[in-house]
C-alpha cells in the first residue's frame, strides 16, 4: 500500500511540474500562511525605533532604502527623529547588514515606506479601505494594530486580528 501511494504521489508531482502548477520561488518565499520574518536583534534599534512605532524588521527594505531613511531622520515622516552620530551609525549598520532584497521595490529609486513596496501592496491588496481608516489602525504603517505579534517578527495570517 505504501509503495502504491508513493507511485501516485510521484505521478502527481511530475504532472504538477509539467503543467506549471508549482509556485515560483518568489511566491513560496512570501507565502504568508506562516509568515515569520526573522528579526535580528539590536537593543539600540529596538529602543530608538520602537519608541515611536514597531521596530520594523530590517528585511522589509533593501539596504539602499535604509540608508535613505537614516540620512533623513531630521524629517522622518513629519517628525524629527534625529540621533547622535554614534547611535545613527550603529543602527544604520545594523539595518543595512540585515536588509532585504531590492527586487520588491516599487520603483528605481529607494522606497522609503515599507507600505509602498510591491511586496507590501501585494500582501495587503484585499484589505478594505475601511480597515485603514479605522482610528485603531489609522495607517498601513501601524502593523501592530492587526498583526498582534509584529513585535516578535510574526506576521502570520493566523495572528491577525482586525480591530473593530
Amino acid at each position: 500500500m505504501k509503495l502504491k501511494f508513493q507511485n501516485i504521489f510521484n505521478m502527481f508531482a511530475v504532472a504538477l511540474l509539467l503543467t506549471g502548477g508549482m509556485m515560483s520561488v518568489a511566491q513560496a518565499e512570501h507565502d504568508d500562511d506562516d509568515e515569520r520574518i526573522p528579526v535580528a536583534k539590536n537593543a539600540l534599534w529596538q529602543t530608538e525605533c520602537g519608541s515611536c512605532h514597531v521596530a520594523y524588521p530590517p528585511r522589509l527594505l533593501p539596504a539602499e532604502s535604509w540608508r535613505a531613511v537614516m540620512s533623513g531622520l531630521d524629517k522622518h515622516f513629519g517628525s524629527d527623529a534625529s540621533l547622535d552620530t554614534k547611535a545613527a551609525k550603529e543602527i544604520g549598520t545594523f539595518l543595512e547588514k540585515n536588509a532585504g532584497s531590492s527586487r520588491y521595490q516599487s520603483s528605481g529609486k529607494p522606497d522609503l515606506r515599507i507600505t509602498e513596496t510591491r511586496w507590501f501592496l501585494r500582501e495587503h491588496d484585499k484589505v478594505a479601505d475601511r480597515v485603514w481608516k479605522n482610528p485603531k489602525v489609522n495607517s498601513p504603517a501601524n502593523c501592530a494594530a492587526c498583526h498582534t505579534q509584529a513585535d516578535s517578527g510574526n506576521y502570520s495570517e493566523h495572528s491577525i486580528r482586525i480591530p473593530k
